[in-house]
């Protein structure tokens, strides 16, 4: 009878370890952004494209109680950048991969999404003719997802250094674009009117205002997270000195990966729409279009439908 039990126990094991398959940790992440980071220093070195490795590294880490969401939405940015420099090279672009709303995301897809990264890393040397290296994948201990994040920063950066230059004001409107999309479909679920307008264009804006805009924004996300007892994230470690419209770009996509937690607490399926493509937007435009949607973001109240 002991050994039926035994041998039964064993296949519950067993059937478990199939069922759930390898289970993803920060230190696995983290070993596929080193070797991310090794691709792009190949490809920077065959365009003789000189950076402080150092100094980029300390001036883009960031400090805050990041989640695995977040990480996520960092690689979809990469993925953009990726996007720019194949139209650069008159390669076509590759639409980012896109996922439905999800309260807790599993590390699992930001290894995914790594894979993603690499792949088209390596795509792009072969279409370059750039001498492909088998590089060696390092093992980390103690990682967490906020290493992940000032892992996958470096290379966003390291990014814009290859495409000489940061992320213009089209592209912070384009993505502004989707987070109003997606707050206007939280306000047609919970049924409250938007009464809002767009204000006059502030033409003395400047990346630094839209900037605190956004932070305003995650302020107000993280006050109907706590509202109905979510995890959120305090992101005043983002705060800086300088700030372009780079800067704006990644907050930008830090309250999308909030967001999706308001439409998933909702039951909101909807996959948030890729940018449309714009070309001739300005700072100022991206101004207004950001204080539009804090402005029908602080609609909601709660999110607690009134019936």
């Amino acid at each position: 009878m002991y050994k039926i039990i035994k041998s039964f126990l064993l296949l519950l094991f067993l059937s478990n370890i199939s069922l759930y398959g390898k289970i993803t940790t920060p230190n696995d992440v983290y070993s596929q952004v080193s070797l991310i980071s090794d691709e792009l220093h190949s490809i920077l070195g065959h365009y003789n494209i000189k950076h402080n490795d150092l100094n980029l590294k300390v001036d883009n880490k960031v400090i805050a109680n990041l989640k695995p969401r977040n990480v996520w939405q960092k690689s979809y940015a990469i993925m953009i950048k990726i996007n720019i420099l194949r139209n650069t090279h008159n390669l076509p672009t590759i639409e980012p991969v896109n996922m439905s709303p999800v309260l807790n995301l599993n590390p699992d897809l930001v290894y995914e999404q790594t894979q993603r990264i690499l792949t088209e890393l390596r795509i792009f040397k072969f279409r370059m003719d750039i001498p492909q290296e088998k590089y060696k994948t390092k093992k980390f201990t103690n990682m967490k997802p906020l290493d992940v994040y000032n892992g996958l920063n470096y290379i966003s950066a390291s990014l814009d250094i290859l495409n000489k230059g940061g992320l213009t004001p089209s592209f912070v409107f384009a993505e502004n674009m989707r987070v109003y999309d997606d707050i206007t479909l939280i306000l047609e679920f919970l049924e409250i009117e938007d009464t809002t307008i767009p204000k006059f264009k502030n033409v003395n804006a400047t990346p630094h205002d839209t900037f605190n805009t956004a932070l305003a924004i995650l302020e107000k996300i993280k006050y109907l997270q706590i509202n109905v007892g979510m995890d959120y994230v305090d992101f005043n470690g983002f705060k800086k000195e300088k700030i372009t419209s780079s800067d704006v770009f990644i907050l930008t996509q830090m309250i999308l990966s909030e967001i999706q937690t308001l439409k998933a607490y909702l039951g909101l399926p909807e996959i948030t729409q890729a940018a449309i493509q714009y070309k001739t937007k300005t700072p100022t435009e991206v101004d207004q279009l950001m204080s539009w949607n804090l402005r029908k973001l602080n609609l909601i109240k709660t999110l607690y439908k009134v019936k």
